[in-house]
């Protein structure tokens, strides 16, 4: 096996050679490699110590980004290598980290300390690939195992139940049985990883593209870290509109989006408050009035206390909040709707609204007409630069202070009665007209 490498991963590896030492490509990108996706980062382990790394890179930039677990970060024509110590590791009393870390001349034993197969590889120009625990035939078998006893790996550090999930969603693999045992078993230590290491491997979870076969199989284990899951797992809707339970409806929808974060996140939590606002009527038929509302609270205190950013978590909110508004297909409607949201938010409600209509009941899938309307309608309004916005509007603050109005609160009211009428196609956009517009209403 020859790896077409990059001009500083191979400098990397001579550099290393012409101390004396040896290098190996280890852990993500031998992976990527073997799966045919080209690696993002390269890392690199050595039988050097970190002092030795580091003279031996006297003449780069080198980083001491984990100094103290052996690893320095060397800069090679821009490109970013880290370069780890081969190291053994002792007990992992807080479930997360090692207590001692001992550096180690054997490549073996840097190896078996490594969580899943696929990530236990090791790859040299001259050597090619060093795979002891067949982590190459678990890719060819589109498995997740775990290196050694996974009892063990999983109680050493408690992100790899999560990372295990992650892996078999992002790739599309299947947990080995023993490997799946375990992280069942050891789930409940997850309480103790950070919210932001949390977060990170979900992020990367729900945009894998068998996100939805592992929330629906190991809802038990994510309801750890997002407990609202659990109360929708086998929620009867008990509704014509819909062919699935609640939490099997959210899996579906999740499938028709986009891999991107805020719109995954956003149909994750858009139906989570259905449970709690469940009702039947005389005939039988469940009804959730406000479960909008519910999942948008739902979301907010779930996504805050995972840390995520607040632009995402407010942009994830007003999607749940108007995943189920009717939305009429008119380009009045389309401004409104951009003026509220603004177009990337625009035409991610729109493929949430698509998204939830996909995963309803065949018979009553009539929206999706409607969805596609309204995806031209806004092209067309873009395309004419329609005037949605107060930035957009052909008078300013600035142009009314000019007409002696000089209250901020009164300039504010004026302009927003301006762009609803340029909106609603009841004014022109022209300064001129506008002008006249605003003294009416400034008299009103």
């Amino acid at each position: 096996m020859k790896l077409n490498l990059p001009v500083a991963v191979e400098k990397a590896f001579k550099q290393l050679e012409s101390c004396g030492f040896c290098g190996y490509l280890v852990g993500g990108c031998v992976r990527d490699f073997l799966l045919g996706t080209p690696p993002t980062d390269f890392d690199m382990t050595t039988d050097a110590t970190p002092d030795e790394i580091i003279a031996c890179f006297s003449d780069h930039r080198v980083v001491e980004t984990g100094i103290r677990h052996g690893t320095v970060t060397v800069m090679i024509e821009g490109m970013a290598i880290e370069i780890t110590t081969h190291r053994t590791e002792g007990d992992y009393s807080d479930n997360r980290r090692p207590d001692t870390v001992a550096f180690t001349r054997n490549l073996a034993d840097d190896l078996a300390r490594r969580d899943f197969t696929i990530n236990a590889m090791a790859y040299h120009p001259k050597k090619g690939l060093i795979d002891l625990f067949a982590g190459s035939q678990d890719i060819k078998n589109k498995m997740i195992r775990c290196v050694g006893d996974p009892h063990k790996r999983m109680a050493e550090d408690a992100l790899r139940i999560l990372r295990g999930l992650r892996f078999a969603a992002v790739l599309g693999f299947t947990l080995e049985t023993e490997t799946g045992i375990a992280i069942r078993q050891n789930c409940g230590q997850l309480c103790y990883i950070s919210a932001e290491r949390i977060a990170a491997e979900l992020d990367k979870l729900i945009c894998g593209k068998n996100a939805k076969a592992i929330i629906l199989a190991e809802t038990t284990v994510l309801g750890v870290v997002i407990p609202e899951l659990l109360p929708a797992k086998n929620f009867d809707q008990m509704n014509p509109h819909h062919c699935y339970d609640v939490l099997t409806h959210t899996a579906v929808a999740m499938e028709t989006l986009a891999p991107v974060p805020r719109l995954r996140w956003a149909m994750l939590f858009h139906d989570l408050g259905k449970p709690a606002t469940f009702t039947r009527d005389e005939a039988g038929v469940g009804h959730f009035k406000g479960h909008s509302k519910v999942s948008e609270a739902m979301a907010r205190a779930r996504l805050t206390a995972l840390r995520i950013r607040k632009s995402i978590i407010d942009s994830v909110c007003l999607l749940i909040k108007y995943h189920d508004t009717l939305i009429e297909s008119d380009k009045k409607s389309v401004k409104r709707w951009l003026n509220r949201l603004s177009e990337p938010l625009f035409r991610d409600l729109i493929a949430i609204k698509r998204g939830d209509n996909l995963a309803q009941a065949p018979e009553y899938r009539d929206r999706l007409a409607s969805l596609q309307r309204l995806e031209v309608l806004l092209d067309q309004v873009i395309a004419e630069a329609a005037c949605f916005s107060l930035k957009d509007l052909a008078v300013n603050g600035h142009d009314l202070i000019g007409l002696g109005i000089t209250n901020g609160a009164e300039i504010g009211r004026i302009l927003n009665r301006l762009l609803a009428g340029v909106m609603d196609e009841v004014y022109q956009n022209e300064k001129e007209s506008l002008m006249e517009k605003a003294k009416e209403i400034h008299k009103c």
